[in-house]
């Protein structure tokens, strides 16, 4: 547990932070002293969330905006710097992704998916990033990612290629963006109890059972538990870790080798 002020006055600007992983983040990056700046495609996401953090004396501004459109992202930078004068933390948390074998993935599902996952994560670090450099104060910037980035991932193919883009964007900017003191680090999540990705991914009883039985702890993972590492990582105790990825995945993605022990 870090200490409540750990974050003391940071701002924190977190994509897709009305609901899910955003949601958790945005609690407990606010319950260490943070304020935060969310932002998402659909406004009703980002009101109930923001009205309960406001009542436990947290200061937010909501952004409706869409992570594709450059513009719609300088726009909220502009916005989250007329609010509170800097930005510290952004999250890359926005994204999309639903199931289907790539013979059949139309040309448009492919590009919706690459452009919230790989082209939105870059518009909004691109534009984080030259605020932070302008700033000379530093910052952090992570990425929420997806094993199938490395492990390969059938029936997302979008998903996969798309965050694999963003693990390669994370390890480049961590090195080039370092003379900044701005260190650019990702989380991935495995199976998490979250509702998008429970109905998009798991949506029955059974598929649920299934990916559990894969998850060497033997149960899916929690927002909260999401939230705490990645509050660690843009926190100053993670001051030395710089372009990595912490797996939260209750060590799933490992597998089981070709011996049954079990």
């Amino acid at each position: 547990m870090l200490p409540p002020n750990t974050l003391q006055d940071q701002v924190a600007l977190i994509t897709g932070g009305g609901t899910g992983l955003g949601r958790a983040m945005a609690f407990e990056f606010a319950s260490l002293g943070a304020r935060l700046v969310l932002a998402s495609r659909q406004p009703e996401h980002l009101e109930p969330s923001a009205a309960e953090l406001r009542e436990r004396g947290s200061e937010v501004l909501t952004i409706p905006m869409d992570v594709r459109d450059p513009a719609q992202v300088d726009r909220m930078v502009q916005q989250a710097k007329e609010r509170f004068g800097r930005i510290d933390i952004l999250v890359n948390n926005a994204a999309g992704n639903f199931v289907c074998k790539a013979e059949d993935l139309s040309p448009n599902g492919w590009r919706a998916v690459v452009d919230i996952v790989l082209n939105g994560s870059f518009f909004c670090t691109r534009a984080v990033g030259r605020e932070m450099i302008a700033q000379g104060r530093g910052g952090n910037i992570l990425s929420v990612l997806a094993t199938y980035a490395w492990t390969g991932g059938p029936g997302t193919v979008h998903s996969a290629a798309a965050k694999a883009g963003v693990l390669a964007m994370t390890r480049t900017l961590a090195v080039e963006w370092s003379p900044y003191k701005i260190r650019v680090n990702a989380i991935t999540p495995g199976a998490v109890q979250t509702e998008g990705a429970s109905s998009a991914l798991w949506g029955n009883p059974e598929s649920a059972r299934k990916v559990i039985e894969r998850i060497p702890v033997g149960r899916l993972g929690t927002p909260e538990e999401i939230a705490r590492a990645a509050s660690f990582l843009v926190s100053p105790y993670a001051e030395y870790i710089n372009g990595e990825n912490l797996t939260l995945d209750g060590g799933a993605w490992l597998g089981r080798g070709f011996l049954a022990v079990q």
